[in-house]
């Protein structure tokens, strides 16, 4: 009982959380409906997500309606059909649970990413190479992984990890943003740092860091990024689910959007949009007939 009542909870705390609409298209008043996305405070999909909404808005004459939540809820929003989609989901390990949970009250649009990684993570000054080594060198990490939220994927490996290699270390929940805070400084120190990582992320580009090796295969292979829809939406907005169909990136796209909104002091979705006009190509191989 407590436990549906928390999954009825965040689900409501989904759907009455402080939802960011970007704002009129140019179609004003004429606009073709409203379309509904949720994200995590993940790196790629804020940027995945804002750069949809910038294609759904100023091309495709939709409002959009952006919603920030932990994934179990966005899981839960989209399979129940408060949410239209979420282009963030980590197959075929990471978010395996969820798949098995609500795949059959949802529907698989694609790849939007391919060769997307998780593992633990440390600056490539420190050195040692595998998990393997993490326990010889507790007191030097002060027996800590810095995670992020419980929720996500990669924690939920985390755990298994720390079983798996017997680890005498604690995970440290909190978020994508503080992890690299928390990254960030330890860098600035020259300091030893453990943290849950993946990739595509923009901390790659701006810190030199390794991934640990992982013998035991905990976090799996390479992954790809997965779009899921809410049942019906083909049905009640075949364009967009056409253009979710289409929308794909690779790695220097990605890499380069996720670094320009990081070193903005603006919105997301203001950087998404001129990023979208300086890249008309990629733009237009979403939304061609």
């Amino acid at each position: 009982m407590l436990k549906r009542f928390i999954g009825v909870f965040l689900t409501l705390v989904l759907v009455a959380s402080l939802t960011v609409g970007c704002g009129q298209n140019d179609a004003g008043a004429d606009s073709k409906g409203t379309v509904k996305l949720a994200y995590v405070n993940w790196s790629e999909g804020i940027a995945m997500t804002n750069i949809a909404a910038a294609v759904l808005e100023e091309k495709l004459g939709y409002d959009v309606e952006l919603t920030m939540a932990d994934a179990a809820p966005v899981f839960t929003s989209v399979s129940t059909g408060n949410t239209d989609a979420f282009l963030d989901v980590w197959l075929p390990v990471t978010h395996q649970a969820y798949i098995e949970k609500y795949g059959d009250k949802m529907v698989d649009l694609g790849a939007v990413y391919e060769n997307a990684l998780i593992g633990l993570v440390v600056p490539s000054y420190v050195e040692i190479d595998s998990i393997e080594e993490l326990n010889a060198n507790k007191e030097m990490f002060g027996g800590e992984i810095i995670g992020i939220d419980a929720g996500a994927g990669i924690m939920a490996a985390s755990e298994r990890a720390l079983e798996e290699y017997d680890l005498d270390y604690k995970l440290l929940t909190g978020s994508g943003p503080t992890m690299t805070a928390a990254l960030s400084k330890a860098i600035d120190a020259n300091n030893p740092i453990v943290v849950t990582g993946w990739a595509p992320h923009w901390k790659f580009a701006k810190w030199d860091l390794k991934v640990l090796e992982d013998p035991r295969g905990v976090y799996g292979e390479k992954e790809n990024l997965h779009k899921y829809a809410r049942l019906g939406l083909e049905e009640d907005m075949p364009e967009v689910t056409d253009f979710l169909k289409k929308f794909k990136m690779n790695e220097a796209q990605l890499g380069d959007l996720m670094g320009a909104i990081e070193e903005s002091d603006g919105e997301p979705i203001d950087v998404a949009k001129e990023w979208m006009n300086e890249n008309e190509d990629l733009i237009n191989s979403w939304i061609a007939e």
